[in-house]
């Protein structure tokens, strides 16, 4: 075992990639040796706010790659830092974000909204600069399920965003449903609903961010064509029930995700069973485990299940969707969606090849 100086410690910690980028730590010049001595190793790494639901998992790798390689140092401290990277401009809009995140279904009444919105809400509570965006035009219900109501201003020619506190910042959210008076119908056609979406991405006075996630209609209409038009997304999350109807239609949307080279990031299986409050045994309402078989079958990512809960359904008519996240019972399954959902991010951006390094002339 050699001894650990600012050398070893770097080199113990040559694989620790930055979940962002992929690349390491240590090249990217994120890693910072505090000390290195027999008695004590300190460390410091610097990660994005993009990457901050898996900053603790970060760390207790970085832990763990230094007592493998140095067993007889008696202190390890790994500290973490924020690292400022900011987000390039993306597709024909110019929009300010890293990653672009599209929420759909092959039918309605899924609970495709809620998954989004408490995607959303788990990104942001864990740090992460997040918007989102009702795509839902004919059905919006992002405002109701976050509590949010009223018009956006409009200031310099760009829409102001509504915005809800949250994880002691505020998240900024879009939909037709600030736009247009409650109970009434939105009745357009295809170039209509082409241009609405494209405005409101476009338009909208984001800011920078970390994540854009996009809550899309259900089935298999052409707003998945018109993102894919205007803007590079990172990929999509099929959200379904257990059932053989509901899987049916949701193959079809992965089919149309795929047909306009939109990544698949996984499946998430809502109501996935009911557990009795009163005597805690599981009923399948809706069958059993179909959405993981259906993921499995296509090869794609399954991001995890969300049972029946009468609070889920109470905070989203309240809406206070944002307080799952404080009940114990709700919390686990929807915390669990978001660490793999970047956790495949993170792998994707692990997996591909360095950018080529120019000369400079």
């Amino acid at each position: 075992m050699a001894n650990p100086d600012s050398t070893t410690v770097t080199a113990a910690l040559a694989d620790l990639r930055d979940p962002e980028t992929g690349r390491p730590l240590a090249a990217l010049g994120q890693l910072g040796i505090g000390s290195a001595t027999a008695s004590a190793i300190a460390v410091t790494l610097r990660l994005t706010t993009h990457s901050a639901i898996l900053w603790n998992t970060t760390r207790a790798r970085a832990e763990e790659l230094l007592r493998t390689a140095f067993p007889g140092v008696p202190s390890v401290t790994v500290t973490l830092e924020p690292h400022d990277r900011p987000p390039g401009k993306l597709g024909q809009i110019g929009l300010e974000a890293k990653s672009v995140i599209a929420v759909g279904s092959g039918k309605g009444g899924v609970g495709k909204s809620t998954i989004a919105a408490s995607i959303a809400l788990g990104l942001a509570r864990a740090g992460s600069k997040t918007g989102i965006l009702d795509a839902d035009v004919y059905g919006p219900s992002v405002p109701h399920l976050l509590g949010l109501a009223g018009r956006p201003e409009i200031e310099a020619g760009k829409i102001l965003p509504m915005k809800l506190a949250i994880g002691g910042g505020e998240m900024p959210v879009m939909s037709m449903g600030f736009l247009v008076p409650p109970g009434e119908a939105v009745v357009w056609r295809g170039p209509m609903l082409h241009g609405a979406i494209t405005q409101m991405l476009r338009d909208t006075l984001w800011g920078p961010l970390d994540y854009l996630v996009i809550d899309m209609p259900p089935g298999t209409g052409d707003i998945a064509l018109t993102l894919s038009q205007v803007l590079p997304l990172s990929g999509a999350v099929i959200v379904c029930t257990p059932q053989d109807v509901a899987l049916i239609d949701a193959t079809k949307a992965i089919a149309m995700f795929r047909k306009v080279n939109i990544p698949l990031l996984g499946m998430v299986e809502n109501m996935s069973f009911f557990s009795c409050p009163d005597t805690g045994k599981r009923y399948d309402i809706f069958g059993s485990g179909g959405a993981k078989r259906t993921a499995h079958e296509l090869e794609i990512p399954f991001l995890g299940e969300v049972p029946i809960q009468i609070p889920i359904r109470e905070h989203g008519d309240a809406g206070t969707t944002a307080a799952n996240y404080d009940d114990p019972a709700a919390r686990p399954y929807l915390e669990a969606i978001c660490t793999r959902l970047v956790g495949g991010l993170a792998a994707a951006a692990a997996a591909r090849p360095p950018l080529p390094s120019l000369p400079v002339l």
